[in-house]
């Protein structure tokens, strides 16, 4: 990342060395020799002042996340209807709650596992917060496996027993075999046999692929990734992180 960076961190410190705005430096226009010379004052400078390259680089990380947030603001606005009601996506915590919070998760995703404490946590504690919850396994096959067995479970079985499988799916660490989400689902009294049935259909791949294509055209590539009001927020964050990020929300 800092390596990328140098370079155009750079043509903005010879900016500052010379004191003068980035469209007026056209050393096309210099002789060699005095291009020679400008090269020479500003390497001088810089040797003199290397806090001025890193003062480039933080200002330039600052543009990019800038820059960086208002695309994801216009991602989540052209998108708002398939990433807060879709008609089949969980929605658990507080219905009515005043915040919004998305997840795009995969239980096979170790900080997905450690983010679901945390998110719990602020449920809990907030109480007036919306929880969406957006089935995205791309972490090869049993990943899949888990999320047709979730979604063919709430569509079998209910909302309830959703929640409590994504829990046990969360604090599950073996490998994910049918046999293994059967013995799972059969701890809740879930009729498995059904759920089983349902887990190859049109319907759960509908929805794991429509998820899939709301990901892309969100340019989500990991997981966990949570969208809060008309924020992206890419990866984990802890609970005091994102506490922080509800009040700012809030105002």
């Amino acid at each position: 990342m800092m390596h990328r960076l140098i370079a155009p961190a750079l043509a903005a410190a010879f900016s500052v060395a010379m004191a003068l705005p980035a469209d007026a430096m056209d050393l096309t226009e210099l002789t060699d020799a005095e291009r020679a010379q400008f090269r020479a004052e500003v390497r001088a400078y810089l040797m003199d002042n290397p806090e001025v390259i890193m003062e480039a680089v933080e200002l330039l990380q600052a543009r990019e996340a800038e820059q960086q947030a208002q695309a994801d603001f216009t991602l989540v606005t052209e998108n708002a209807a398939a990433i807060f009601d879709d008609g089949y996506s969980w929605v658990g915590g507080n219905p009515d709650g005043d915040i919004v919070l998305v997840e795009f998760l995969d239980y096979r995703c170790g900080y997905c596992k450690k983010a679901h404490g945390e998110v719990a946590k602020l449920l809990e504690t907030d109480g007036n917060i919306k929880w969406i919850v957006k089935e995205f396994p791309i972490l090869g096959e049993q990943s899949v496996l888990a999320s047709r067995f979730a979604v063919a479970t709430k569509q079998v079985a209910g909302g309830d027993s959703y929640h409590a499988l994504n829990d046990a799916l969360m604090s599950f660490n073996g490998d994910v075999t049918l046999p293994a989400l059967r013995r799972l689902g059969e701890t809740f009294g879930l009729d498995v046999d059904a759920i089983e049935a349902r887990m190859d259909s049109e319907e759960v791949t509908r929805e794991i692929a429509e998820t899939r294509a709301l990901a892309q055209k969100l340019k989500i590539s990991g997981t966990p990734t949570f969208v809060m009001q008309d924020e992206l927020l890419r990866g984990y964050l802890p609970y005091d992180q994102m506490q922080a990020v509800v009040a700012e929300k809030r105002g």
